[in-house]
């Protein structure tokens, strides 16, 4: 799993600090340009405000080297951002740093490090790095696995409402780890994180949905939430709608939209929907396959993309 930068941007609006009383005027304009995608103006408007020790601007233009947006990708120079804006006690910087050091960029891989970074950012009340901290433990990245430790970080991110907490948290109760299985505690979390439009945890709720775990089996209920995560490009949900369709479970069958589902799986890289749409296509006519194809051609998430202002 990869921890990512471009997240952080969202504390830079909503959590960060000002390092220094400089004019918020230049900054706004800056965010403004940023979120047009005119990557130059929003270089020429936070530079200045970077050398003159605002964190958020340190921030930004640590991101945006690090993403080369605007100018050449230079991971030393994100780095050197990033410390400046980290040196102040900002936890968004602090966790960019940790992210750098665990997916070794521009620098050698450090989990140590990385660990290091999240964890004062997460002692702060960062509920990103939090999640970060919960996941290394999660997954025993570099450290001895702990799901106890991990269920620790996961919660105290969660309880602020963040939503890869919330789902890495009813992921969790679902497999009993570091707690004992409880599908009903893994649905609440899900359900608060699906609510705010996380993908992942509609599906979760999705997959309780058809399983019956945590709440009388419905499937009309299941296809509606992995509708909405599949409507934001997620593969295994629109696997799922796949099958749903092709088995009329939730939906009316509907061979066309089975192909279409299965079809826009697998072009994201989900091999199991090659065999479901190959498996629809011996119930179809050639005129039918042909119809299916251009939806699926023609299909475009709708969920709204990570951005300045959304917080992950």
């Amino acid at each position: 799993m990869k921890f990512t930068i471009k997240r952080v941007i969202a504390a830079i609006l909503l959590i960060g600090s000002f390092a220094a009383p400089v004019s918020a005027a230049p900054f706004e304009d800056a965010v403004a340009a940023y979120g047009k995608g005119n990557y130059a103006t929003a270089l020429l408007l936070l530079r200045p405000l970077a050398e003159q020790g605002m964190v958020k601007a340190q921030i930004m233009l640590g991101v945006m080297y690090s993403q080369g947006q605007g100018i050449r990708q230079n991971y030393g120079e994100a780095m050197k951002w990033y410390r400046r804006a980290a040196d102040q006690g900002d936890a968004a910087a602090q966790t960019a740093l940790g992210a750098v050091y665990a997916n070794g960029l521009g620098v050698p891989q450090d989990q140590t490090k990385a660990m290091e970074w999240f964890r004062k950012a997460a002692d702060q009340g960062f509920a990103n790095a939090q999640n970060n901290l919960g996941s290394i433990y999660d997954r025993g990245d570099g450290v001895p696995q702990n799901y106890a430790e991990a269920m620790k970080w996961y919660r105290r991110a969660a309880d602020q409402g963040y939503v890869n907490a919330q789902t890495n948290l009813a992921i969790m109760y679902n497999n009993g780890h570091g707690v004992p299985q409880d599908y009903a505690e893994g649905l609440k979390w899900a359900r608060l994180a699906a609510e705010q439009g996380f993908a992942a945890a509609q599906y979760l709720l999705a997959s309780a949905y058809a399983n019956g775990q945590g709440v009388p089996q419905n499937y009309a209920e299941a296809a509606k939430w992995a509708q909405l995560a599949a409507d934001q490009g997620s593969a295994i949900a629109e696997y799922y709608l796949g099958l749903a369709y092709g088995n009329g479970q939730g939906v009316s069958q509907d061979f066309v939209q089975s192909y279409m589902w299965f079809e826009v799986s697998a072009a994201r890289g989900y091999q199991d929907a090659v065999q479901g749409r190959d498996a629809a296509a011996k119930q179809m006519t050639v005129a039918q396959i042909e119809e299916a194809q251009k939806l699926a051609r023609d299909w475009k998430p709708t969920g709204k993309p990570a951005g300045l202002l959304l917080r992950q």
